[in-house]
């Protein structure tokens, strides 16, 4: 009788619903994520930073060729990382949005580079154990009253590189 009262009750407590974080942890959370990736890049700790990312991540830089799996990106950052200086993205402004079971979230942040100012955009899964960086988009900002000396700055090369496509 007791290994049936026991059964019972263990059967009982697994149908126990999940407990859904609240907003405001999954934020710390996911603050914490990006704040630490970001940090990991300024002291070139190359594990820290591709440890926060997952597997099949992928990480979208500036260039318009620039569209990389994580093990292409690992590629290319290697030697930065490696020589003690990788790059210096400090945090202006990010906001947070979440899905209703708080395991999908995705964001925008302003950033300050060597660039000047930037915008990284992304999205961050939940998994069993910890959050994971699955997209990053990192996006120049360009005033309105620029733009058209931009376009004519890249004019020649934006229309070798779409030319590419257009085949």
């Amino acid at each position: 009788m007791r290994i049936l009262a026991l059964l019972l009750f263990v059967g009982i407590m697994s149908c126990q619903p999940v407990s859904i974080p609240t907003e405001s942890e999954v934020k710390i959370d996911v603050h914490s994520l990006l704040d630490d990736w970001h940090k990991a890049a300024s002291e070139a700790n190359y594990d820290n930073y591709f440890g926060k990312m997952d597997s099949i991540s992928i990480f979208i830089g500036t260039d318009a060729s620039e569209n990389w799996t994580k093990s292409e990106f690992e590629a290319f950052s290697k030697p930065y990382f490696d020589n003690g200086k990788a790059w210096d993205f400090r945090v202006l402004e990010r906001n947070v949005y979440m899905n209703s079971d708080r395991d999908v979230v995705w964001f925008d942040e302003l950033l300050k580079t060597w660039m000047g100012t930037c915008r990284g955009s992304g999205v961050v899964v939940k998994s069993e154990t910890d959050w994971k960086i699955k997209h990053y988009v990192l996006s120049l900002t360009i005033p309105n009253d620029d733009i058209q000396k931009v376009i004519a700055a890249t004019k020649e090369r934006d229309s070798v590189f779409q030319s590419n496509f257009l085949k």
